[in-house]
């Protein structure tokens, strides 16, 4: 008589799921899941700015609002939890003229020129910036700035946050007219991922940036040149220092860039790269956010260190 076999892992409850409606459709997802989540369960496409798989979400750019049944706002489905018989509408006047106003401001104000989505969503809710008057001049003192102090408008331009691109070391670029705010490389050098605590908001309303501490620059502060702030950046606004000098040339172009998949062989631990290569050149190096080792993060050798593998021109390349 064979003995009887008893498993030695507690069981697991059941999962529960809850039930809610989203423009006309029921659709089920797990009990925690966000609104965010069960739109893509049935094919809504929500617009995401500041949300990041690999994070918590922020919150910040407003982008994703949608209508609520009960609700006195609109309300973010990135984050808020789903519950039982709730009612979604993500297409109604009310929540296309939120988004519209939304990618507006946005594009009045911050360089998103290299953000497709941005473009995608400016389309599709007719957004029309330049409604908001030319962009004003660059404040060359933005970084200085002090909560408290901000200037009235003239009223004749669109408040911009342009400010020359920071070219302070040889790995990346901050290029801050490119920010959109979202908090996701703050989150990423904070508590959510590398602890470093490099980088935070300085300054509040419309003068809020993203600064070192006492806005000093790179080498100067607590960054340990991980990149994973980079890996988060929807906007370009933080970028490979080859990817940000190949485009002032005008020759980056990523229709011409391969990505071959490989490990990190600086360490054990067994990160997963992916390799973007254009010309026999390696111009930059990302993760996968599903890998469950590094979840889109890696150090400064396995993001940055890829320089001894391109070709070298020799004596007979006229070196």
């Amino acid at each position: 008589m064979n003995p009887i076999e008893l498993s030695m892992a507690p069981a697991q409850p059941a999962s529960r799921t809850v039930t809610l409606t989203i423009d006309d459709q029921s659709v089920e997802v797990p009990e925690g899941a966000t609104i965010l989540d069960a739109c893509r369960r049935i094919g809504i496409d929500t617009p995401t700015l500041c949300y990041g798989e690999t994070l918590m979400p922020a919150n910040a750019c407003r982008i994703c609002v949608v209508e609520l049944e009960g609700a006195r706002t609109l309300v973010p489905a990135c984050s808020r939890k789903v519950e039982p018989d709730m009612v979604v509408r993500t297409n109604s006047d009310r929540v296309r003229h939120s988004r519209k106003m939304v990618i507006e401001f946005l594009a009045s104000s911050v360089d998103l020129s290299i953000t497709p989505p941005a473009q995608d969503y400016l389309e599709r809710y007719h957004g029309r910036p330049e409604r908001y008057g030319p962009p004003a001049p660059p404040d060359p003192k933005r970084d200085r700035k002090r909560a408290g102090h901000h200037e009235r408008p003239d009223g004749d331009t669109a408040a911009t946050v342009h400010a020359p691109a920071k070219v302070d070391n040889d790995l990346y670029v901050r290029d801050y007219s490119r920010c959109i705010l979202c908090y996701k490389c703050v989150d990423a050098c904070g508590e959510q991922y590398q602890n470093t605590f490099a980088i935070t908001v300085a300054g509040r309303g419309f003068d809020a940036r993203i600064s070192t501490e006492y806005a000093n620059p790179l080498p100067d502060s607590a960054c340990v040149y991980c990149g994973n702030c980079i890996a988060v950046c929807p906007t370009g606004a933080l970028m490979f220092r080859s990817e940000h000098d190949l485009r002032e040339a005008a020759t980056w172009d990523e229709s011409r860039q391969t990505e071959t998949d490989t490990i990190c062989p600086y360490c054990g631990v067994g990160c997963n790269l992916t390799l973007h290569v254009q010309d026999n050149q390696i111009v930059k190096v990302t993760s996968p956010d599903d890998h469950d080792i590094t979840r889109g993060n890696l150090c400064i050798k396995g993001r940055f260190g890829f320089q001894h593998v391109d070709p070298k021109p020799g004596p007979a390349d006229g070196a």
